[in-house]
């Protein structure tokens, strides 16, 4: 995850780095924020963006699901439902609504962020969920190693040489061969 504090340092981001999610607050200091939608739209972007704001007018709703954003949340808002939203579009956007998947033997609860296998649970960390649900977006691609550090750590963190590798290894131990 990434945090920018304007527009302008958004930009730059989503020019350098693949995200799987926008999260755009309409109230930066820089605000030309319809602007930025169509732009990403114009460049081919197809990162889903939910706009958080203050602003709670339909007109100004309606602006910025038409400049490209794909939901909308008034602030305050609380937590949950952030998380509901952004895993909603999420689904949307990786071509399964149902949040519910079935590869052989594990049953796959994306919204629970559940595993379970044989009736039991198999329990995974935040980064292990997170390399495990990059896989089952793309289940025929093979994914870089950069993907991964993308994913997991932000834009300007320091990656060890193998890191990817450990976590890779200890998804595997937890879920099996197959």
């Amino acid at each position: 995850m990434d945090w920018a504090r304007r527009l302008g340092d958004a930009e730059v981001h989503v020019n350098l780095v693949t995200y799987d999610l926008l999260l755009l607050d309409l109230m930066l200091p820089d605000g030309a924020y319809l602007d930025f939608l169509r732009k990403l739209g114009a460049g081919g972007s197809v990162v889903p963006v939910i706009i958080l704001t203050a602003h709670d007018q339909i007109s100004i709703r309606i602006a910025g699901l038409n400049a490209g954003a794909d939901d909308y949340l008034a602030m305050p808002f609380n937590l949950p439902e952030l998380s509901a939203r952004i895993a909603a579009v999420s689904r949307r956007y990786a071509g399964n609504p149902n949040p519910r998947i079935t590869l052989g033997d594990p049953d796959i609860d994306n919204a629970a962020r559940s595993i379970y296998r044989d009736g039991r649970s198999i329990v995974l960390t935040a980064r292990e969920w997170t390399l495990f649900e990059a896989l089952l977006q793309q289940p025929s691609a093979i994914l870089s190693k950069l993907s991964f550090e993308n994913r997991l750590y932000d834009f300007s963190a320091e990656v060890g040489s193998n890191t990817i590798e450990v976590h890779i290894s200890r998804l595997r131990k937890k879920l099996g061969p197959k």
